[in-house]
């Protein structure tokens, strides 16, 4: 348990705004058509939707974007977009939501990551999605790197969002990464299979179970297999913390030369576990550059998850009612 006061929620609170983070990695945009089915298709066996709302939100590294806002923080999103009509639509998104648009860099060679879901009748009928998985074009690469080192004296922290979508590829990990520890900045990872041992070097690396029983080669099913687990990603990545996210068992959070800490987790319902790794970065990384140590740090991010997995849909979180439902489990 991690003891912690008003006061210090107050402190910290306080000083997530306006922290500057860039959030590197795979923008995505996610599109929801809501309708209604009656009848089947002449053409094929198909259901026929009737289409009778459409709207779209930000998925991927613009989620992860968006929850820093909420959190009283300004996101500096790093990434690209397609020159389509996806991409219009992101950018309208941006737009709307004051978010600096400047590391964003349109690639014309591919297409706005997309993911399009169709509900009927209160059912997810079919998820459509439009992406490409090819690595970036050097030149890509290069202005996004030359983004970041222009602005890196700007920044309060980095967050790396991988999604294998090709945008954080292995060189621009590592170069993102020395030029982060050059500056003393802090940089956490919310990794995936393909890049996961190029994040080394790092102030916190965050693996949900599965990945980490991917990549380890183990099932973690007991207490002893989440210590064991934790260790070896200490001593691969050589991060100085590692947050592994276990779903309904909470988290656990391992450092060099101390204890690890268990955490249970905060979701009192759970209606959709959609964007909680998202907001789990996003309110870790404000906490860390806010001044607060791993263990806060990781104890308000394990409370943000619990809280988006109550509403149905991606819902970044907002930062009263994180501090608000905190304090009133600390009354």
């Amino acid at each position: 348990m991690v003891n912690i006061s008003i006061k210090r929620l107050d402190e910290l609170k306080k000083k997530f705004n306006n922290k500057k983070i860039a959030v590197i990695g795979d923008l995505m945009l996610d599109c929801y058509f809501w309708g209604d089915v009656r009848r089947i298709s002449p053409e094929a066996p198909v259901p026929v939707v009737e289409v009778e709302n459409e709207f779209y939100r930000f998925g991927g590294a613009a989620n992860v974007a968006l929850n820093i806002s909420t959190l009283g923080g300004i996101p500096y999103p790093v990434g690209v977009i397609g020159y389509d009509n996806y991409g219009t639509i992101f950018t309208s998104l941006i737009t709307q939501s004051n978010i600096i648009a400047e590391g964003i860099f349109v690639d014309e060679n591919r297409p706005t990551t997309a993911k399009t879901r169709v509900i009927a009748d209160n059912q997810h009928v079919v998820r459509i999605d439009k992406e490409s998985k090819e690595y970036l074009s050097k030149s890509v690469q290069s202005k996004l790197l030359k983004y970041i080192e222009d602005n890196i004296k700007d920044f309060d922290g980095i967050i790396l969002q991988d999604y294998n979508k090709g945008v954080l590829v292995p060189s621009l990990i590592e170069k993102v990464i020395n030029l982060a520890n050059k500056n003393n900045l802090l940089v956490t990872v919310d990794p995936k299979f393909n890049n996961f041992y190029a994040y080394k070097n790092v102030t916190v690396f965050k693996p949900n179970k599965k990945e980490a029983e991917d990549v380890l080669g183990i099932k973690i099913k007991t207490d002893d297999d989440i210590k064991v687990a934790g260790r070896k990603l200490l001593e691969k990545l050589n991060a100085k913390n590692i947050l592994l996210t276990l779903g309904e068992d909470g988290i656990s959070v391992f450092s060099k030369n101390k204890s690890p800490k268990r955490m249970s987790t905060k979701a009192r319902k759970v209606a959709d576990v959609s964007g909680a790794g998202d907001t789990v970065i996003s309110t870790l990384t404000m906490a860390l550059a806010a001044g607060a140590d791993i263990y806060e740090a990781s104890y308000l991010a394990n409370y943000a998850g619990g809280l988006v997995c109550e509403d149905v849909g991606i819902i970044p979180i907002e930062i009263d009612r994180l501090y608000n439902t905190i304090k009133e489990e600390l009354k």
